[in-house]
């Protein structure tokens, strides 16, 4: 009895995280016609995505990959839906809960569009999500020189520049990484002029300021 209460919490939270993520996406497709930054495939192509280090892709609700998620979220809430059943009257979730429950996160993790970054007036898209200007708290920019976290897991990674946001109640940072300065150079300006700021301690300017100081 608990394990079948475990379970169905699970569904339930695994199918709102779907649905969730759907209108998510599908309201980030829409706005992304509107963006400053990138508007077309040569500036898209400067932007490397997470964790397979590809460059970006256009998200559109014409796009395969969108296409992909669209269909996948039904296939998905038709195989959960069946999974349970399946659990709930059958006593293999006894001794196969694990496995169960991981075939619930796969489904959702089966399911992902490719990360993308897009600068709108009033907010950004990140991975499929629009965030308002009002959400993010501030963006910080590093380039991948020796020793930084990202250099040598890939070789377009070395030297060249990552971009992360901190978004307001949100535990990670989504991050990109930008292969030329001009091109970084002109994010942090839409950005700036669109009242995104940096972080205080990422202030190019304040380091100069204290470096002056020292000397």
């Amino acid at each position: 009895m608990f394990l079948n209460i475990i379970f169905s919490i699970i569904f339930i939270v695994s199918v709102y995280s779907i649905i969730q993520y759907r209108q998510n996406l599908r309201v980030a497709a829409s706005r992304s016609k509107d963006a400053l930054f990138p508007k077309d495939q040569t500036e898209m192509d400067g932007i490397l995505i997470p964790p397979e280090w590809k460059r970006m892709e256009p998200l559109s609700k014409h796009t395969r990959s969108y296409q992909h998620v669209k269909w996948a979220t039904i296939i998905a809430l038709v195989l959960l839906t069946v999974l349970l059943t399946f659990a709930l009257t059958t006593d293999i979730l006894h001794s196969s809960f694990l496995s169960f429950a991981y075939l619930f996160f796969t489904f959702i993790k089966f399911i992902k569009h490719k990360g993308n970054l897009y600068i709108l007036s009033d907010g950004l898209i990140l991975n499929g999500k629009f965030y308002s200007i009002y959400q993010i708290k501030y963006f910080e920019t590093e380039q991948i020189i020796r020793w930084h976290e990202l250099y040598g897991l890939d070789n377009r990674l070395n030297n060249r520049y990552k971009l992360s946001f901190t978004i307001k109640h949100q535990l990670t940072s989504p991050f990109f990484v930008i292969e030329s300065e001009d091109q970084l150079n002109r994010i942090v300006s839409i950005l700036s002029e669109h009242g995104i700021s940096r972080s205080v301690d990422n202030d190019p300017s304040k380091v100069t300021s204290e470096q002056l100081h020292n000397n």
